[in-house]
């Protein structure tokens, strides 16, 4: 068997190199790039199926339930880190209750779903207190973190559920997705090659302004062509959601991991290989869904 090994020393040495290149790129990127690849085109086909090849309405499940249930819970446990209790009983009954009420009647009725959870959650965290098990936890504390789990996860989530439903939706919702794909690929690739000037170190040392010129690069292109092909708009539309959708992408991956500095982890999970959680995955998407329901809105009413 050595002799084998023997006989090949270029195969070797090329797949010592290429295992070598591999791992510098992981070091910059800060991430197992070949996982955050495989599952972000799993959850990607995930999103193309129930949006596009099936009755929209599936995306309740996959979109919805799924993806934002899995934040919900993954932020509340997260929380525990700084022993704040948010009960994932109530937290889950909420989301089942509010992606429909964002489905069907919109963002405000899922808010007011969302605040009767929140309140449901506030009695049952009064409750458990008295328990042995949530001794030094802090009921204000605890009552803040659902709060805050509730709205900027399930608050923010809804507006995609709601502009899925409205008329054309499901391809203004897939072209919100493409824009912050492509402004996380721009951004990642140009940080990689030529990322010099760290744009927030304390917040996200990775964070360079040559990868947010790489991702006004990326979203002006995915802009343009989403214009033409996807939702037929003038080009300005495209470029004006690439613009908008590009400010809060930034914004939200920022406030993530600020977020998860402030808790005191490095990961909001470790259920999504290759990235730091399905929040990870979705903090960019969670803002920029509220501007383009907004965009929607206001296009439909002037053209009415």
């Amino acid at each position: 068997m050595s002799g084998d090994h023997d006989k090949h020393p270029a195969f070797d040495n090329a797949l010592s190199h290429l295992e070598e290149a591999s791992d510098r790129v992981n070091q910059r990127a800060g991430r197992d790039l070949a996982a955050a690849i495989a599952a972000g085109l799993g959850l990607g086909a995930g999103v193309i199926v129930t949006l596009c090849l099936v009755d929209k309405a599936w995306f309740m499940l996959f979109g919805g339930l799924f993806l934002l249930g899995t934040c919900c819970v993954e932020l509340a446990l997260a929380f525990r880190h700084r022993n704040l209790r948010v009960p994932l009983t109530t937290v889950v009954a909420t989301v089942v209750a509010t992606i429909p009420a964002a489905f069907y009647f919109g963002p405000l009725w899922a808010w007011v779903t969302i605040a009767l959870g929140f309140v449901l959650t506030v009695i049952v965290q009064a409750i458990l207190t008295t328990r042995p098990s949530w001794s030094g936890t802090s009921l204000r504390g605890s009552i803040v973190a659902a709060a805050f789990t509730l709205a900027y996860v399930l608050g923010l989530g809804s507006f995609s559920i709601a502009l899925v439903a409205l008329p054309e939706g499901q391809w203004w919702a897939l072209s919100m997705l493409i824009l912050t794909t492509s402004a996380d690929i721009g951004a990642f690739a140009a940080g990689v090659l030529f990322g010099k000037h760290p744009m927030a170190p304390r917040i996200s040392p990775k964070k360079t302004w040559e990868g947010f010129l790489g991702a006004v690069v990326a979203v002006s292109i995915a802009g343009t062509l989403i214009a033409l092909l996807t939702i037929h708009e003038p080009i300005w539309v495209g470029l004006l959601l690439g613009v908008l959708v590009l400010m809060t992408a930034t914004a939200g991956d920022l406030f993530e991991s600020q977020l998860k500095r402030w808790i005191g982890i490095k990961d909001i999970s470790r259920w999504l290989a290759g990235h730091g959680g399905f929040l990870d995955r979705l903090d960019s998407v969670l803002p920029s869904g509220v501007v383009v329901y907004a965009v929607y809105v206001v296009l439909a009413a002037l053209n009415v």
